[in-house]
């Protein structure tokens, strides 16, 4: 027994409930530091701050995280940090000892104690078993060898990223949520992926088979591979895995192999202990175990017959029980009815209640193929029974509260399936929805938080923003689906007070000033280098952050072209070395060719280099040009030497600024052709190229309507027509596809080049940093830019001829500085720091 620890000395009294009179505290041991069990002691210290003294135990060596943020982070979108539910500080914070990568072996009722793998022993007053769940290890023969993996925890995600480091093919079996989201962050990250389902059909037990069939076939324009009705047999391997065979004979080579098939509840520790157990450790309403100062909460328990394995009900055990443990006498767990709210692989799904339709039920079903959505409603009764949403899920919360309330449907069952408020007074008006959803309804899936808790959060903490409802309630601070519908919750709830909270965030922990104020305070109070802006704005941090320096390196940069100095530490790897780092540690480089053209001297020159270079890897990217991957960084002077003797210069595709300028063959080649859309092309970036932009920017020129070289997508595009050129702006490809907006039409080159101009440089002064056309079109609104562009020729002028003057300072090529002039040469040492 540890005699230093304040709870090593068990209890002993006879009567479990007894409370330690005097100055002593309750002792509370919290078995897993996992969501459920930290959600209960956070909801426990708002009720009965100061009655326990608390002690934590995490097998995992991190402090409490959101594992439903996992698959972000398996996907590179977001890091560990960002996904840590309660610091380290917290636990210090609130007087809670946090004993990380320490799990509890074994519990002596009796003596009310508790021993650690490491030979710990601590006593109790009350226990909370927060165990949660294990993955299911499907039993077929090989499931042992290395390279077979779950999707539970960190350790998981570790595993799969270092898998992915190697390449190779993936095969992931289960096609669930979890399985899902495996097989996208694996195919981000570069593996060949599969994944196999025994089912017909894709998370069968959150979508309808129609749904399921969009799902999969979302999945299959991605690149991945699905295998429905396919049954694993076998795991084949010696050191490592190799394959996987199925039932039906095939055979599946495989690198790793992700089992996500399920999950079962981890209640080894209190069947351990004697305590009545069924699928999980079973408790009663208040969430008490068979041994009355012992409780359970979360995944590894199983009340009236049922387990949970979804966020939500798990959250409301949480709250139930930290009331019994304040020593309130509240109602009680009920139990749960559950919605599923999800985003997989970025496509918005939302199911409840009961969508296997059957006798006595009529569907409600919407389709548009188009625009991927997809809705089913199934009705009995003139009741809502279940539903299910594909695509578009802003009235899944409606649906549920319809669903849950048992409400009679009347009307409104003949437009419903079109969404709240379809038809009336209140149609396409958010806040009045928002206004109309009860207090329990769910806003934020990831973290459990209704409406009620958030209103009362605005209400009596005096909360006017954002920011300030993320730190109280944790509502939209996870996946961020929610962050428009919590605006409209403050917004509804402060009504005219709302319009004086600050809705403009900081532009980084530095400052309180925007990105659009320090941009205007640069030029109004003549502000030319990051110290002036530092004592001018009184910077809280001295000399900024990893954040604030690159923002403010290209405001002052595109503030005082030909006076500001460029500050090269103030750049990200990739600009700093002028090429693309690799997962390797290696290197791309990408050479420009002007509106896609190469000639027989050029590609000589990318063999020689590659032949010399031992490069490994050489692909036509999908901007019509040729990366070489594999370039050690060292390397990169001699092989930008070699390509500059050709007369290539960097193609910037590393750069926040111009990347490529796409195009078609045009009326040169093609019988289609109105325009010479390459000639253009090549103008337009003989033009642009070398700029400095908030973002990366592309652009493109098709030869006709037919629009072959995707015009209509990108940052800028031109769509070539017998009677001129139609100027497309605010596109992008990637996740979430955007389509331009049209801006306007014009008769001559020198029009396209001066809109062309003017729009870059509306961009570069009104953007903020890291945001792309798309969403700053989007943002000002196209109305804004037609303002400027169209509706004010000399304004537009004006612009045009500020990028055209910015670019006489731009257009240095900085291959050619480095290579032959030695400019930065130390970065690329091989003593250099990668990153």
């Amino acid at each position: 027994m540890d005699m230093h620890h304040p709870l090593s000395t068990p209890s002993t009294g006879p009567d479990a409930d007894s409370r330690v009179t005097g100055d002593h505290k309750e002792r509370l041991i919290v078995v897993g530091n996992g969501m459920a069990g930290m959600r209960t002691v956070e909801e426990l210290l708002a009720k009965a701050p100061g009655r326990y003294d608390i002690t934590v135990f995490g097998a995992e060596p991190h402090p409490n995280y959101n594992r439903i943020m996992l698959s972000p982070v398996l996907a590179g979108e977001k890091t560990f940090d960002q996904i840590v539910l309660n610091s380290r500080a917290w636990y210090e914070e609130n007087g809670i000892t946090l004993l990380t990568g320490e799990a509890v072996e074994s519990i002596d009722r009796a003596a009310r104690t508790v021993t650690s793998m490491g030979g710990r022993v601590l006593g109790y007053d009350r226990l909370l078993l927060a165990t949660g769940s294990m993955p299911f290890i499907i039993p077929v023969p090989g499931s042992t060898l290395p390279g077979v993996v779950g999707f539970r925890d960190l350790a998981d995600v570790d595993a799969m990223l270092a898998a992915a480091a190697k390449g190779g093919r993936a095969v992931v079996i289960g096609g669930g949520l979890l399985g899902l989201e495996a097989a996208n962050g694996l195919r981000v990250k570069g593996m060949e992926v599969t994944v196999i389902h025994l089912m017909p059909t894709l998370m069968e037990r959150q979508l309808d088979p129609s749904a399921g069939t969009l799902l999969q076939r979302e999945l299959e324009r991605r690149g991945i591979e699905v295998l429905t009705g396919a049954d694993t047999a076998e795991i084949l391997g010696g050191t490592g895995v190799e394959a996987v065979r199925l039932k039906d004979g095939r055979e599946l080579p495989a690198d790793l192999v992700v089992m996500a098939v399920g999950i079962r509840p981890n209640m080894a520790l209190g069947k351990a202990a004697g305590l009545d157990c069924g699928r999980g450790i079973r408790v009663d309403d208040a969430m008490r175990t068979s041994d009355p100062a012992v409780f359970a909460v979360g995944e590894c328990v199983e009340h009236r017959g049922l387990t949970y394995g979804l966020v939500a009900p798990l959250f409301e055990m949480a709250k139930v029980l930290a009331d019994a443990l304040a020593g309130g006498e509240g109602a009680g767990y009920a139990g749960s009815v559950t919605s599923t709210k999800l985003k997989v692989t970025g496509v918005d799904v939302f199911s409840a209640g009961d969508f296997s339709g059957g006798e006595g039920t009529e569907d409600i079903v919407f389709r548009d193929a188009a625009r991927g959505v997809y809705k089913r409603l199934v009705l009995k009764d003139g009741r809502l029974l279940g539903a299910v949403l594909y695509g578009d899920t802003k009235d899944g919360g409606w649906y549920f509260s319809l669903l849950k309330d048992g409400t009679e449907l009347g009307a409104e069952r003949d437009t419903m399936i079109f969404g709240q408020g379809f038809g009336g007074a209140d149609a396409g008006n958010p806040k009045a929805a928002v206004a109309a959803l009860p207090d329990s309804a769910e806003i934020c899936g990831c973290n459990g938080v209704c409406k009620g808790t958030i209103v009362q959060a605005i209400t009596g903490k005096g909360l006017t923003s954002l920011d300030e409802v993320r730190a109280h309630t944790k509502a939209s601070a996870s996946c961020g689906t929610c962050t428009g519908t919590v605006e409209t919750l403050l917004a509804v709830t402060l009504g005219d007070a709302f319009k004086a909270a600050p809705t403009v965030k900081p532009m980084c922990k530095c400052t309180a000033h925007s990105h659009d104020a320090v941009r205007a305070a640069i030029v109004a109070q003549d502000l030319r280098t990051m110290p002036d802006v530092f004592q001018a704005l009184e910077w809280t941090t001295p000399n900024g952050c990893a954040s604030c320096r690159p923002a403010l390196n290209y405001y002052l940069l595109c503030a005082w072209p030909g006076e500001y100095v460029d500050d090269y530490q103030s750049r990200y790897i990739n600009e700093r070395a002028h090429a693309n780092i690799q997962k390797d540690g290696t290197y791309s480089v990408v050479p420009r060719m002007w509106g896609g053209l190469t000639s027989a001297s050029e590609l000589r020159a990318i063999a020689d280099v590659v032949d010399k270079f031992a490069i490994p890897t050489v692909k036509v990217t999908g901007g019509q040009r040729i990366d070489l991957f594999g370039v050690k960084k060292e390397d990169l002077p001699a092989v930008w030497a070699d390509l500059n003797a050709a007369g290539m210069v960097s193609g910037h595709a590393y750069a926040k600024g111009l990347r490529t300028v796409k195009t078609c063959v045009g009326s040169e080649w093609c019988r289609f052709g109105t325009q010479d859309s390459t000639g253009l092309g090549v103008k337009l970036e003989k033009l642009t190229w070398g700029t400095w932009t908030p973002h990366k920017v592309k652009l493109a020129v098709s030869g006709c309507p037919r629009n072959c070289a995707e015009a209509t997508i990108k940052d800028l595009g031109v769509v070539c027509v017998d009677s001129g050129y139609e100027l497309h702006v605010g596109g992008n490809g990637g996740l979430h596809v955007r389509a331009c907006d049209f801006l306007v039409k014009v008769a001559t080159e020198e029009e396209v080049f001066e809109y062309t101009g003017a729009f870059m440089q509306l961009y570069r002064e009104e953007a903020r940093y890291l945001e792309r056309t798309a969403p700053w079109v989007e943002r000002v609104g196209l109305d804004h830019i037609k303002a400027a562009l169209v509706d004010d020729p000399e304004g537009r002028r004006a612009l045009n001829a500020r990028f055209v003057f910015s670019q006489t300072f731009s257009q240095d090529d900085p291959w050619a500085e480095r290579a032959t002039k030695g400019v930065d040469r130390h970065e690329f040492s091989l003593l250099a720091e990668v990153g």
